[in-house]
């Protein structure tokens, strides 16, 4: 027999930051509230791809490592017992007498007064280096987990992107040597922290891609083709981070109907998409004038709980007070 369904007043798709959030806001308000994520973990990105780094542009923390800021996350929403369906997808979307039934991957079924997709960039799979596939896990790596497995260690990082440019500052205390290649002359991270690598450590390689890996049982040596070079130059090298950026897609959720924009849900000032009872909040929406970053997140799931609440109950007030008022 299936699964009985599970009832609940919020519906919560993706357990990132913004999901995470959204379950506090719900909370707040007295809701009852699911959260589902396909990854095993809560967290979204920050715990499956740098739950180490350091994030600096969350409002009022000047630096806050992943890991501690999905717990502190966490433990805010916790106060509400939230109940986290993790490891699977949202497949399918119904409407049975006005309310959402979301169909999961493993036949649970969801039946919400309400859905608000908070699922970031999606599904999301690295980029691949052209070149030593056959070192992955061996040398080769597309993000860090633990920044001091590579204490002591020669690195070389690949890419031009915020990551790239992170991980080069965040290794080069603890590693005996850093690298970092981009394929073109300047670098699209932020530039304070370009800066920074640059006055710093750090081997800046630029116009040049990473033409071959070499080694045995693990990684020894990258060979790295720079534009107008005659020979590609050979780096002695224990370990490789392609940080590449990610290819990501909405997986089941491009099935369901939405308006969308690209790979983005479009969504309106209230934070509703196109389709009765969904709302969408953080970077998987669209609209004019987006900015995507995690404090705008924060507001925008804001803004769907508190639409949401009041499309369940009328009778409530759009504005949920302050945290304050009841301490």
């Amino acid at each position: 027999m299936p699964p009985t369904p599970i009832v609940t007043d919020i519906l919560l798709v993706g357990a990132g930051p913004t999901g995470l959030y959204g379950a506090y806001c719900a909370g707040f308000r007295g809701l009852r509230t699911v959260v589902v994520d396909g990854l095993p973990q809560a967290g979204g990105q920050i715990s499956a791809l740098y739950p180490e780094k350091e994030i600096l542009d969350v409002a009022g923390l000047p630096g806050v490592r992943g890991r501690d800021f999905v717990a502190a996350l966490l433990e805010q929403a916790g106060r509400y017992d939230p109940e986290y369906l993790l490891g699977r997808q949202a497949v399918s979307l119904a409407h049975v007498d006005g309310r959402c039934h979301v169909t999961l991957s493993d036949g649970q079924v969801v039946d919400a007064g309400a859905v608000i997709l908070t699922a970031g960039i999606g599904t999301f799979t690295p980029r691949k280096l052209p070149a030593g596939e056959e070192f992955l896990g061996r040398g080769l790596s597309y993000f860090v987990t633990d920044p001091q497995a590579h204490t002591g260690q020669n690195v070389l990082v690949v890419g031009g992107g915020d990551s790239a440019v992170d991980w080069a500052l965040a290794l080069g205390p603890i590693a005996k040597s850093v690298t970092l290649v981009h394929r073109r002359p300047a670098f699209r991270a932020h530039a304070a922290s370009v800066t920074a690598v640059t006055e710093g450590g750090t081997c800046i390689v630029t116009d040049a891609e990473v033409e071959a890996l070499t080694g045995d049982e693990v990684l020894r040596s990258a060979h790295v083709r720079v534009r107008g070079e005659d020979a590609p130059r050979v780096y002695e090298v224990d370990s490789v981070i392609a940080a590449l950026g990610f290819v990501s897609n909405l997986g089941p959720l491009a099935g369901w109907g939405l308006a969308l924009r690209g790979r983005s849900i479009l969504v309106d000032t209230r934070m509703r998409t196109s389709v009765d009872g969904v709302y969408a909040a953080g970077d998987v929406t669209e609209y004019e004038g987006k900015v995507r970053l995690m404090s705008v997140g924060f507001g925008e799931v804001a803004t769907a709980v508190n639409n949401a609440a009041v499309a369940l109950d009328p009778e409530l007030s759009l504005f949920p007070g302050h945290s304050t008022d009841n301490s």
